[in-house]
């Protein structure tokens, strides 16, 4: 997972894992992310993604989540923090 920080939004990455690495992966993250940051680029793919955004838009789920938006980009999902 590679992670990439513009001010108080961070880039997150997953290309590549499978789904249950992903999401146990992206829990841990939001776990220990500092409580300065406010929203999560969430990168899962377009073409061959399906599966991971499915997962980061229909499954994931965190206390620090607190909505979930459908980004431009089909390949990216955005979550905003409490």
């Amino acid at each position: 997972m590679v992670t990439q920080r513009h001010g108080n939004v961070m880039e997150v990455d997953i290309h590549g894992l499978t789904e249950m690495d992903a999401k146990r992966q992206l829990e841990q993250f939001l776990s220990r992310a500092d409580a300065s940051l406010k929203e999560v680029v969430v990168i899962h793919g377009y073409h061959n993604g399906q599966i991971l955004r499915d997962m980061v838009r229909q499954r994931l789920k965190h206390p620090r989540i607190s909505a979930k938006l459908i980004s431009l980009n089909p390949g990216a999902t955005r979550l905003l923090l409490k």
